[in-house]
């Protein structure tokens, strides 16, 4: 089979030069153009020199269009602004759209879910294999655990992060909310701050950390009458989101389409 021709969103930033690293290494996959916002000081740079690579030839374009004549997927991991404004001409080129851009809005999702019909998305709040198997688990705990059991989901990231919660922070409240078999908009509580009054039962709870320079520590945890349970996630490189997404972009690669999550990629779609 033919390699898989990839495309990076972002490609100069920190995660785009480490896809464009992983990308190099893996067989069977291609960088064939790296994007990068209008108007970036970075535009007409070799993207294998960002990357601390040889060159490559592949110089960052603002024009996603041209770029995508010969491509097969698109790797975004990016803003919401952006990803948004590529997930149209994805759709329009039949790429594979791997999306782990994070602090995407309610109608955000519902403009990626109306390409569905004929383009094949990957969305996930976290590429992390670890960190979608821990979405697994706390499913089936929450699932087995009435609401003597109170949830709380901890995480902290890096100090230049700039959304909070996290995106996986939410990808595992909405584990425990599907667990619990309750909708994650009315059943959470974030922000709290002053005299906010006892914990309202049923409810799952949200605390952001932002410090240094941590690349991602998640943390669910189940309290109940005089016992807890925790269960955690850390991460030590953002390598780690590089490769399940390009896992899940070669996994999609063929598939028919429609919106898929990396409990599909991972085949944990019925745990």
């Amino acid at each position: 089979m033919a390699d898989m021709r990839l495309i990076v969103a972002g490609a100069g930033g920190r995660m785009g030069r480490t896809l464009t690293r992983v990308i190099s290494e893996t067989p069977g996959a291609v960088l064939t153009g790296a994007l990068e916002a209008p108007g970036s000081a970075l535009l007409g740079k070799d993207a294998g020199v960002l990357a601390g690579l040889p060159e490559n030839g592949v110089k960052l374009s603002a024009d996603l269009w041209s770029l995508s004549a010969n491509a097969d997927g698109i790797l975004d991991f990016t803003v919401p602004g952006a990803t948004i404004a590529n997930v149209a001409i994805a759709a329009q080129r039949g790429l594979v759209h791997v999306i782990g851009t994070t602090g995407l809005s309610a109608s955000d999702d519902a403009v990626i879910k109306s390409v569905t019909g004929r383009a094949t998305v990957v969305k996930s709040g976290n590429m992390s294999l670890g960190v979608n198997l821990l979405a697994a688990l706390v499913k089936r705990v929450a699932q087995s655990l009435d609401e003597n059991f109170d949830i709380e989901i901890l995480e902290m990231h890096h100090k230049a992060k700039i959304d909070a919660p996290s995106g996986t922070a939410f990808l595992l409240g909405e584990a425990a909310a599907a667990g619990r078999g309750v909708d994650l908009h009315t059943h959470s509580a974030r922000g709290r701050d002053g005299l906010t009054g006892a914990r309202r039962p049923g409810d799952i709870g949200f605390a952001s950390l932002r410090g240094g320079t941590v690349t991602g520590d998640h943390s669910v945890i189940f309290a109940g009458p005089f016992e807890r349970i925790t269960l955690s996630h850390h991460a030590e490189d953002r390598m780690l989101f590089a490769h399940g997404a390009l896992k899940a972009a070669m996994w999609a690669h063929g598939k028919k389409p429609g919106l898929y999550s990396m409990a599909d990629v991972l085949g944990l779609g019925d745990f």
